[in-house]
């Protein structure tokens, strides 16, 4: 009988269901930045990068407690950053006639150090004006009778069009590009399941006026992509998107609006793999025009707006404020197999996520 309880108990803690987990987001230390930062990566729990348009890519090693720059290259708009172990990684940019003072046209560097040193990517395929978002597909094999690992690279761009999609399947050492603007006009994130199905956010028209949000998926590696959701509201795009598991997927829609009487904010989320998707409201907040999102699991999740953050627990049911600063731009939260969770994210500033699994107090 005593074994008995202790064992329910020790489910219970585990699963944190009937006790509750909180999350708190802590602000680092970071270097001031007057806008948006759009990227930053961990290889594990203490090794990160972040990126910014100043043309700065920082190093952590421990935690985000200390941050080192490892480059500044002047007249590069950094956009994202991911990175397939603590010495190989890759950095995109938002490329030039977008932003002022952008005279860049590499749309993306590689490193093979750790970040000390950064070269232009050579790819083949139609010209990559610029990328906005990268995801990375660690996929396992069998080599000479033990299990080895393959890194499949993915990227998307860009902001304010054109739309380009590119991939490497050999661990970085060779891309390709794809024309994508038969299929959008403009992509802003990509999350790939495996090498062979994922989503991407886009937007429809060539100007912001005449621009609806989308989502496009693939199932066969990027090579085709079909249109699973459209906005019908105009001055909108499909910004970041989120899958905490197979079936539930969420994506934030970035509204430019100019009518400041339109004041209703949105989301969408999918509730069967992708193959739907509904919208739902976020608030009514001329101001809270939606950035990034990040989901913990299936009910716990956050989105970045451009004067705060919010937060839900019951699925996108309900949001209340939270502090993640200005324009929180990309969540990173993850999920180890033993259960133990970590996270950052963002924008203006630099957030670290905390987890306690302790008992609720009621």
């Amino acid at each position: 009988m005593k074994k008995n309880v202790i064992l329910f108990l020790f489910v219970i803690l585990n699963l944190g269901l009937c006790f509750g987990q909180t999350y708190t987001w802590t602000k680092l230390k970071t270097e001031p930045f007057h806008g948006k930062q759009d990227d930053i990566f961990f290889v594990d729990e203490n090794r990160g990068w972040y990126i910014n348009g100043y043309g700065r890519i920082y190093h952590t090693t421990d935690g985000g407690q200390n941050w080192t720059l490892q480059l500044e290259k002047k007249g590069t708009f950094f956009r994202c950053v991911a990175f397939i172990d603590s010495l190989t990684g890759f950095a995109g940019t938002v490329g030039t006639d977008y932003f002022p003072n952008v005279t860049d046209s590499v749309p993306l560097y590689k490193t093979t150090d750790g970040g000390k040193n950064w070269a232009p990517v050579v790819y083949k395929g139609k010209y990559v004006k610029g990328l906005c978002g990268l995801d990375i597909v660690k996929e396992e094999y069998i080599n000479h009778g033990d299990i080895g690992y393959k890194y499949h690279i993915y990227g998307v761009g860009r902001v304010g069009s054109p739309a380009n999609f590119i991939v490497s399947n050999d661990d970085g050492n060779t891309f390709t590009s794809m024309d994508m603007m038969p299929y959008c006009r403009a992509l802003y994130d990509i999350k790939m399941f495996n090498t062979k199905e994922g989503f991407a956010c886009a937007s429809t028209g060539d100007d912001i006026e005449h621009s609806h949000a989308a989502i496009i998926h693939t199932t066969d590696g990027g090579k085709t992509w079909k249109k699973v959701f459209e906005s019908k509201r105009p001055f909108e795009i499909s910004w970041k998107i989120s899958f905490p598991s197979k079936m539930i997927g969420y994506a934030t829609m970035h509204g430019y609006n100019p009518d400041t009487t339109i004041v209703s904010q949105h989301f969408i989320k999918t509730t069967n793999g992708g193959k739907t998707w509904k919208e739902y409201e976020l608030c009514k907040d001329y101001d809270s025009r939606s950035f990034g999102i990040g989901f913990v699991d299936d009910n716990n999740g956050f989105i970045g707006t451009m004067n705060t953050g919010y937060q839900t627990k019951d699925g996108g049911k309900s949001w209340t404020k939270i502090d993640l600063g200005r324009a929180c731009n990309k969540f990173r939260i993850v999920k180890m197999p033993n259960g133990h969770i970590y996270g950052y994210a963002i924008g203006v500033s630099v957030f670290k996520l905390s987890v306690d699994a302790g008992l609720n107090k009621k």
